[in-house]
């Protein structure tokens, strides 16, 4: 016998050809070839198209470990169920075949042979899967498997598989950052954080270089990591070092602007940055407060929670792919906010899971040093206080759903949608001691029976307890919420949320509101302001007070400055006295 028989003798797992024939290609990650003449080409030698090379022993090898590992069956006809066709590919030399994928792919694959009544030969490639973050390419090119085909694998494909080892960017070195580059008051900030979260206040006067050695911030040489510039970096250096690491705030006054009407770049340490966005988020134009009562008491709740547009800065800024050139950018309307950041999600989350997993940082170090100084909860629970927070607002739950592979998409509301839930949650949690409040898991079940949905997605325990506790009472259709809530319901009428979902009505001041304008818009609202009262739009004047003048005037179209006018008397800066012919503007005092 020889070496190459008797090593794949001892495969354990080896198919029988019975069990080959009842496989599907796609399904169970088997290609079947029945091969010229019985023999498949090795490496495509000799074949002038690039497709045609690719239909190779080693072009398959290659697409089945880079899908995760497979079979390459040679002796068998690919239509199902498969025949037998019998192959002499490297008879007696199965351990040279075995040899030669590995010198020219560094894949180790196991090969056997098998034969039917009829004495046919099939040769089995057993090809395992390919290593975490690592992508095999045959002609430089990385393949994978598309019907009969063998293609390019898609550029979403190709980062995803790099990601899954993708290095802890913020652990590296940034050359030629010194201690001069670092801003005192984030690293006073740090410190502070620590000491409060610690409840050890001689750590303020810890010295900062032990302060950077103890966070893992600067390694024994002196030298300092991404995460210093990232987390304590002044604005010139993190301009110098990592140019792309901005967070990116836009205003629109409605969901169909193209255009934003206000805009600002945060490029900040990020211990600071994170109050400086929050801080711009939250002024009273933009953030107004909802009213709400219930017959006895009046409330406000804010339209953006601070807790979640905190978490989520946050969450954007540690699990952004570095090097994707791409701000963090955060999309504000007066009913929502939309987060986006590079890269996707990390490996292993994803819609459904984003709950429960514990999902593993893009920047590991910069977590780990936020999570010590007080600025997030351990990894994996910000989402949770987003989820937690909008539940206890009434507001709908954060939302997913246009994540891809290139980004994260998050997009939080801001409209008390569920008044009644609202106070439910909120009374059945001031009822309850502070060591046994409801948490996140046991909110989402009562809110999913609060809109009827089924509680399948909740898991036994959560479910018992909430039962036990008379908070569930089993229904005909599944699960209803305690009579107290059905109370509530009823007079849901008195709960009055005075915050108009009509953004035309929003009532801010005059300062932030011209904040907000653009720089074309500041121009129109000058001109506007210093027009003579009573003078109307379509008279011709001294001063370009009509549509086509201003246009005229600031290089754009008609189009343009009527929707710049439109967006101006939305946000009541401007006004508009008397009809179409005849009026004029004003600015509003």
């Amino acid at each position: 016998m020889n070496v190459s028989k008797a090593k794949t003798a001892t495969i354990m797992n080896k198919f029988t050809i019975q069990q080959l024939q009842q496989m599907r290609e796609s399904e169970d990650r088997v290609e079947f070839k029945a091969g010229e003449g019985g023999n498949v080409s090795y490496d495509g030698r000799g074949k002038t198209n690039p497709k045609d090379r690719r239909r190779c022993i080693l072009g398959y090898v290659i697409a089945l470990c880079n899908e995760g590992g497979g079979r390459l069956v040679i002796g068998m006809h690919d239509n199902y169920p498969h025949r037998v066709t019998g192959t002499r590919q490297s008879q007696d030399a199965i351990g040279q075949l075995e040899s030669d994928i590995y010198r020219d792919t560094t894949i180790r694959p196991e090969i056997y042979e098998l034969y039917d009544e009829e004495k046919h030969r099939v040769l089995v490639i057993e090809v395992p899967s390919r290593p975490i973050g690592k992508v095999f390419k045959f002609e430089d090119v990385p393949l994978m498997r598309v019907g009969e085909e063998l293609k390019p694998m898609s550029d979403a494909m190709y980062l995803k598989i790099l990601q899954e080892s993708e290095p802890d960017f913020s652990e590296k070195i940034c050359e030629g950052l010194s201690l001069e580059d670092l801003d005192e008051e984030a690293i006073r900030v740090m410190k502070q954080g620590y000491a409060q979260r610690w409840n050890k206040p001689e750590f303020v006067s810890t010295p900062t270089l032990q302060v950077l050695h103890d966070f893992a911030l600067m390694n024994k040489g002196g030298q300092l990591t991404n995460a210093a510039l990232i987390l304590l970096g002044k604005s010139e250096a993190i301009r110098k070092h990592l140019y792309c690491n901005r967070v990116t705030v836009e205003y629109r006054l409605y969901h169909s602007m193209i255009e934003y009407t206000a805009r600002q770049e945060f490029q900040e340490p990020l211990v600071l940055m994170v109050d400086s966005v929050w801080n711009y988020i939250n002024q009273p134009a933009s953030n107004p407060l909802q009213h709400y009562n219930d017959g006895f008491r009046i409330g406000d709740i804010s339209t953006f929670n601070r807790d979640v547009v905190r978490e989520a800065i946050l969450n954007a800024c540690c699990h952004r792919v570095m090097y994707i050139q791409s701000d963090v950018v955060i999309k504000q309307y007066p009913d929502q906010l939309i987060i986006t950041n590079a890269g996707g999600f990390p490996v292993g989350v994803d819609v459904d899971n984003i709950l429960t997993v514990n999902s593993m940082p893009r920047c590991k170090l910069i977590t780990e040093v936020l999570q010590k100084a007080g600025f997030i909860e351990k990894s994996g629970q910000g989402v949770d206080k987003m989820f937690y927070h909008c539940l206890m607002d009434g507001k709908c739950l954060p939302d997913y759903s246009l994540t891809d592979e290139w980004q994260v998409c998050l997009r939080l509301p801001g409209e008390i949608k569920y008044p009644a839930f609202m106070l439910y949650a909120r009374e059945l949690q001031n009822a309850r001691p502070a060591n046994n409040k409801l948490n996140v898991f046991d909110l989402l079940a009562l809110f999913r029976a609060s809109q009827g949905d089924s509680q399948r997605y909740t898991d036994e325990v959560t479910l018992r307890k909430l039962i036990d506790e008379g908070l569930l009472i089993s229904a005909q259709d599944g699960y209803k919420l305690s009579d107290r809530y059905y109370e509530i319901v009823k007079n849901v009428g008195t709960i009055e949320n005075t915050k108009k979902n009509d953004t035309v009505n929003v009532q801010i001041n005059d300062t932030v509101k011209l904040s907000q304008l653009t720089e074309r818009q500041r121009k129109i609202y000058e001109v506007i302001k210093n027009v003579p009262a009573n003078v109307p739009v379509n008279v011709p004047v001294n001063v370009p007070v009509n549509i086509p003048n201003l246009a005229s005037m600031l290089g754009v179209s008609e189009k343009t400055i009527k929707r710049d006018i439109a967006a101006m008397q939305s946000a009541g800066l401007i006004k508009r006295v008397g009809s179409d012919k005849t009026g004029h503007w004003e600015v509003v005092q």
